[in-house]
């Protein structure tokens, strides 16, 4: 088995992983991509109707989108499969609060854009396939990793080794690299779990996106493109008490459609039929190091929070074009990606972004899943004010969307 030498190893291609080397081709480094399965050779077809629909679906900002169309990745976004939405609706269940936002109110083409988590990895893959910078080790998993000076050597399950100037761990919540590092993270259970499908609904969802804050959690309807037969079609995010949740997954269909309408109280008519449902356990992680000498942590193996906004994914793409930008100003000043002077710059710029969003996801979490009277007094009587306050809301929009004034 032989030892390959690298600049820099990206372990992990998903969302975050791949924008990182397709940011990072092209620059002079040499690059190493470790994805547990295979990566995509190119688009996939889609299977008709609700089901070739990618259950998993990220909410991406006008700032998000940006910095794919600077990695030249959003062309291949759009030919494939997007749904820009222009509008929001966010309604308490227990009183009469409401707020809307709209993008005529800062005068933005749109609040932001649905996209298939498939679709997105697809359209990055593509900007970096074949490049000769770029060495992918697919599928392929990190069995051992060992410090040696400097630099951090990768033992593959394959039998080869990887030494690196840089590793960065791009593998997700439960990051096994993280681990083996020694990394330590704060984290506690929401006591939720998010069930997501695709739907089909009787209404068109009008580039809307629809959230009801539910005694029992948030639920999202996302807006999806309409089908060939003018379908209607939406994502749900539905974060659920665990109780609740093994109670709606052993429904049927028509059982599980008839609850979904009545949680979201047919504002877009009634529920016509969904796609096999998922459910993924909540819980939030921040590490209390982003860096050591020679790693850096992304995207969701550095920070995951409650998805009632929507911002997991946008905050993982700012990441990824801190720490590419850094890396990038240190190779053109002839300096190691793995300097822990540049790596403090990356965590310096991130890390404190990332924890104020954590800590508003959980203030609205905790305020809305308050039940006595006069905190969903105060609460409904808040978004009330808040709707009927334009440069507050503006404001809230503009944070919302990652655009500066």
């Amino acid at each position: 088995m032989a030892e390959h030498a690298f600049d820099i190893t990206i372990v992990g291609a998903g969302i975050a992983g791949s924008a990182l080397a397709a940011a990072l081709t092209g620059h002079g480094l040499s690059i190493a991509l470790v994805e547990a399965r295979p990566l995509p050779a190119g688009r996939s077809e889609s299977a008709p109707g609700l089901e070739g629909f990618d259950p998993r679906v990220s909410a991406l900002t006008p700032r998000s989108q940006a910095f794919l169309e600077r990695l030249g990745a959003w062309a291949g976004v759009t030919a494939a499969r997007a749904c820009p939405y222009r509008h929001m609706t966010v309604w308490d269940a227990e009183g009469t609060g409401a707020i809307d936002f709209d993008v005529e109110e800062v005068g933005a083409p749109a609040l932001g854009t649905i996209v298939e988590n498939r679709v997105l990895v697809e359209a990055l893959v593509a900007r970096f396939r074949g490049a000769p910078d770029i060495t992918v080790r697919a599928p392929e998993t990190v069995d051992r990793v060992i410090r040696d000076g400097s630099q951090v050597v990768l033992e593959l399950a394959g039998g080869d080794t990887l030494r690196s100037k840089l590793v960065v761990a791009a593998d997700g919540a439960l990051s096994p690299l993280r681990e083996a590092l020694g990394f330590r993270t704060r984290e506690w259970d929401y006591g939720h779990r998010a069930i997501v499908a695709t739907v089909q609904l009787e209404r068109p969802h009008a580039a809307t996106a629809w959230q009801r804050f539910l005694p029992t959690g948030p639920l999202a309807l996302l807006p999806l493109p309409d089908g060939d037969d003018g379908s209607h079609r939406c994502s749900i995010v539905w974060s659920i008490e665990e109780a609740r949740a093994e109670e709606l997954l052993a429904l049927d269909d028509a059982g599980f459609c008839a609850a979904l309408g009545a949680a979201a109280e047919h504002r877009l008519g009634a529920v016509l039929a969904s796609t096999r449902r998922l459910a993924f356990p909540l819980r939030q992680r921040h590490a209390v190091d982003y860096i050591a000498p020679g790693v850096a942590l992304v995207a969701d193996a550095a920070h995951t929070i409650h998805p009632l906004a929507g911002q997991g994914i946008n905050l993982g793409l700012a990441d990824v074009e801190v720490l590419a930008a850094q890396v990038l100003r240190a190779a053109e000043r002839g300096l190691d990606p793995g300097r822990l002077d540049v790596l403090r710059r990356y965590q310096r710029e991130r890390k404190g972004d990332n924890l104020l969003m954590m800590a508003a996801m959980e203030g609205f979490k905790r305020l809305f899943g308050a039940r006595a009277l006069p905190v969903r007094w105060l609460r409904n009587s808040g978004l009330r004010l808040v709707d009927g306050a334009v440069p507050l809301k503006r404001e809230l929009i503009r944070q919302a969307m990652g655009v500066a004034r």
